[in-house]
């Protein structure tokens, strides 16, 4: 949980620039949020259209008409305010858990940034009240469910943003975490509620910001767990006295994918210097099972598929996604409404369809990155399948020890779960009295993605601690010692031994492994395994160490 605000520098939002590690380091590090003078300026520009078209009378969708349904209903000037502030109450119809001081924080920075591509139309009051609220640890208490993910995510937005009313509830974290009303948390924060102007209530809830904020923590903790599963495929192959000349530059130069490069890349900076490697370099074994054979190609897939999802994540963090939307009718070439000046479009930008579907590809390729982790796990335990050197499920005394034998059944009920998911994003359910009749799942798609995440991270745990007893084995492998497993191994491969070492000591009795496995795991969230192998992608696109 966010704590204090960080009081490092602040992070500047201009609408152009953010992205996911800057939402991380908003979300989850408190880190605090200033605007850029000229992105306030596009705010207040596209302000004064809204206020010029509604001067002009001219019915005009989410100004003066109602909503959905609704659209053919106008509403008279002196009931504007009391329709934008009927818009956040009636929607706010969330239900399930409440989401989490990370998960309100990822969303308010990606609202923030939204309203600051200029846009929108709303004041820049709207605008600092928002950043007032994340930069005071004022977290509005949101429902997790309840998003269609078009309009956007109409009711998990309508929670957030019916705090600046002086409604709903929220959580003061600078006030040691107390739960209170809407209007006191603002006095708390220094700020008078909002009486909401044309076009601000359709500005604050129209959009993808609970699906993308999810989206941009996914894509960070996604990529980090590649990179403790190359390590932990890297580590199984040693132990198990497989072959790394499967991630020869050569074979991936012909079918050069970038994922495939990078993944075959890692693995030789992992295992460089390895005595174990060079110690049955010339054995008589042919090939590998695929588990170890193909780590390159099924991770280097799957880091395709998370690069896919982050190049959308990108674009979306940087664009106007509410509707209407208010140009410069000089920019537009069909005015569609509005006045000489100013272009009002109705359009579809809050439709999370180019999430949702990237988010299911980037879930069903965890999925399989979960997959071939149990199946090396299955190889370091079994005792049909394991090496001379190792004993039956990593035990000391097999028999009257079970070792790890269950951890591979936890890690096998995780590998299911996840393939229980089904594909939400090609689901419809048509609303708003058929006027919205297709709509995108896509806050489901990246709770979906979030569940089998955090189910890959303990499998690929469980696969971190097991290679690493088996480690404690090396010595039988050999007729010739090749030293303790910190010098033995390679030099990445070696770090991560004696990084998981600090966390989990050698199994020699049977015991409770549950903590030490949630432990690994929280290694892997963290980035402490990062630290451990020092790995940094270079200008090429493969990686070496530190």
């Amino acid at each position: 949980m966010v704590g204090k605000m960080d009081t490092k520098e602040a992070l500047t939002l201009d609408g152009r620039t953010l992205t996911p590690a800057a939402v991380v380091a908003v979300a989850r590090h408190g880190r605090q949020v200033i605007v850029d003078e000229t992105a306030r300026k596009r705010v207040r520009d596209a302000r004064d259209r809204v206020l010029d078209v509604v001067d002009s009378g001219e019915p005009v969708y989410g100004l003066n008409t109602g909503f959905g349904e609704l659209v053919d209903e106008r509403i008279p000037p002196e009931e504007i305010e009391r329709l934008q502030t009927n818009l956040l109450r009636s929607h706010a119809a969330g239900a399930g858990r409440e989401l989490s001081q990370t998960e309100v924080r990822a969303m308010l920075v990606c609202r923030i940034n939204a309203l600051l591509t200029g846009y929108s139309g709303v004041r820049e009051l709207v605008v600092d009240h928002l950043v007032t609220l994340l930069n005071e640890g004022v977290q509005p208490v949101v429902r997790s469910r309840g998003s269609l993910g078009a309009s956007g995510d109409l009711a998990p937005l309508a929670h957030l943003s019916l705090v600046l009313l002086g409604e709903g509830e929220a959580i003061c974290h600078e006030d040691g975490g107390e739960r209170v009303d809407g209007e006191t948390a603002l006095e708390r924060a220094g700020l008078e509620p909002l009486s909401l102007k044309p076009k601000e209530g359709l500005a604050l809830i129209n959009g993808t910001q609970l699906t993308l904020g999810l989206g941009a923590l996914f894509v960070v903790d996604a990529e980090r767990l590649l990179r403790a599963s190359d390590a932990a495929g890297a580590l199984t192959t040693e132990v198990t006295l497989g072959t790394t000349a499967t991630a020869d530059a050569a074979i991936h130069d012909v079918r050069p994918h970038d994922g495939q490069r990078v993944t075959a890349a890692r693995v030789r900076a992992l295992t460089k210097d390895s005595d174990v490697v060079d110690a049955h370099r010339n054995c008589d074994r042919v090939q590998d099972a695929y588990s170890l054979r193909c780590l390159p190609q099924v991770h280097g897939a799957t880091r395709d598929a998370i690069s896919h999802l982050r190049a959308a994540i990108e674009v979306e963090l940087n664009s106007a996604t509410d509707n209407p939307l208010v140009f410069d009718a000089a920019d537009v070439d069909d005015r569609a409404s509005g006045t000489d000046q100013t272009a009002v479009l109705s359009g579809g930008n809050f439709h999370g369809q180019p999430l949702a579907l990237r988010l299911e590809y980037a879930r069903l390729a965890l999925t399989d990155l979960g997959a071939i982790a149990e199946r090396r796990i299955d190889r370091l335990l079994n005792p049909n399948l394991q090496e001379p050197h190792l004993p039956p499920f990593l035990a000391p005394e097999s028999g009257v020890q079970s070792g790890y034998m269950i951890a591979q059944y936890t890690a096998a009920s995780l590998l299911n779960e996840c393939r229980s998911f089904g594909a939400a994003s090609v689901d419809n359910t048509p609303v708003s009295g058929g006027q919205e009749d297709h709509v995108s799942m896509s806050a489901q798609a990246a709770f979906n993605a979030q569940r089998v995440l955090e189910n890959v991270q303990r499998i690929v745990a469980t696969e971190l601690v097991c290679a690493t007893q088996a480690a404690e084995f090396i010595e039988h492998a050999f007729d010739e010692p090749v030293g303790k497993p910190e010098v033995a191994l390679g030099e990445g491969t070696g770090s991560l031994y004696a990084g998981i070492r600090t966390l989990v000591p050698p199994l020699e009795e049977d015991r409770s492994l549950a903590a030490e496995l949630e432990t690994v795991a929280a290694a892997i969230e963290s980035g402490t395994v990062d630290d451990w192998i020092e790995c940094e992608e270079t200008a090429d696109g493969a990686e070496r160490l530190s």
